[in-house]
């Protein structure tokens, strides 16, 4: 296994931690308007991802930097053929960051509402643009001989791109869901889980069509490794497995369950990218690669040194805050000067 396999190896564990941790935030945040009947209700949705959700943005930029040091031409590739995308992905993550941050610093409640909308729009738009973005990832997009993206911002909006958006879109709202089901009791718990319910079927049908849409779009079949069907496979079994434990009510189980859909589902793109990081629609030759697109053998060893020293730094960091505020929320424990004086009782 040479340097250019353990980099592409270190991104896709970064890519796969941000999409488990950063999931169930996006989720929570897209179902606050929907599981909260007043205030405190939403209170207790906020401060179930409170303590975690800057930390797990960090996996995101640590992903950022690891492929402009790992892949140069990667990242400047997919900078600029993704700018506008990629754009929107950041206001949507600042206006999340302003409703989290700044929601209690004003009781109005004109000023919360708006920042619930920060929080629900924030949570929105990334969770369906990841989807869109690696969906054009592995079925490729226009890129010529010199590496320089040739298409337009509507050659990423195809079908295919739009389907794995909702694809992402349904599992981190269901992840959300079943994150909630073990963070909350009372009534928000009750919601929650009649939610990840009612939408593990749609999200079913999203996830069978985007895989059937993929078998023809894409040449993951035959970019399968040594066991092929492995990862789709138990993929396939895990996302069974949530509506098992939904159904028994055992919380701890199913958010195991929709992580590892997530992760497993995560698995299959890497394994079909490998080697290569972005794929062009004009010529396979034109393929960016782990070694097309890659810095100089000893930048690759230097900044290996440099991540096998702080990642696990940032592991127990992340590990600690969970136990810390592992504990279950619940109505009673939301401080009053955390609500809207204005109305406690509000309703929505």
């Amino acid at each position: 296994m040479d340097l250019n396999t353990i980099w592409f190896i270190l991104i896709s564990i970064l890519f796969i931690g941000y999409f488990f941790l950063e999931g169930f935030d996006f989720g929570v945040g897209i179902l606050l308007p929907f599981v909260s009947r007043d205030d405190t209700d939403r209170r207790v949705v906020i401060n179930s991802v409170g303590p975690f959700w800057d930390g797990n943005e960090v996996w995101l930029i640590t992903a950022g930097g690891a492929i402009f040091a790992a892949f140069p031409h990667w990242y400047a590739t997919l900078f600029s053929g993704f700018y506008l995308p990629l754009f929107l992905i950041l206001i949507a993550l600042i206006l999340r960051a302003v409703g989290f941050e700044f929601r209690s610093k004003i009781e109005a409640p004109r000023w919360r509402r708006m920042c619930d909308q920060f929080l629900f729009w924030g949570s929105f738009i990334p969770a369906f643009l990841w989807g869109v973005a690696f969906a054009n990832f592995v079925r490729g997009v226009p890129i010529g001989a010199d590496m320089n993206y040739a298409g337009g911002f509507w050659n990423l909006l195809n079908p295919y791109a739009l389907l794995g958006g909702l694809t992402s879109l349904s599992v981190f709202t269901l992840h959300g869901a079943v994150f909630l089901c073990l963070r909350t009791e009372g009534e928000v718990r009750e919601r929650a889980h009649g939610i990840a319910a009612r939408l593990w079927g749609p999200a079913a049908v999203i996830l069978i069509a985007f895989a059937a849409y993929g078998y023809v779009a894409t040449d993951f079949h035959q970019q399968m490794g040594v066991v092929p069907g492995t990862m789709p496979l138990l993929a396939i079994c895990s996302y069974i497995a949530i509506l098992v434990f939904l159904r028994m009510e055992r919380d701890g189980w199913a958010f195991i369950a929709t992580s590892l859909t997530i992760l497993f589902g995560a698995v299959v793109v890497f394994e079909g990218l490998f080697p290569r990081v972005l794929l062009s629609s004009l010529d396979p030759a034109w393929h960016l690669t782990i070694y097309n697109a890659s810095s100089s053998p000893l930048t690759l060893k230097v900044m290996l040194g440099v991540a096998l020293l702080f990642v696990p730094i940032i592991l127990g960091y992340q590990g600690w805050s969970y136990y810390v505020f592992r504990q279950r929320l619940t109505r009673e424990s939301i401080p009053e000067h955390a609500l809207n004086r204005h109305g406690q009782g509000e309703k929505t």
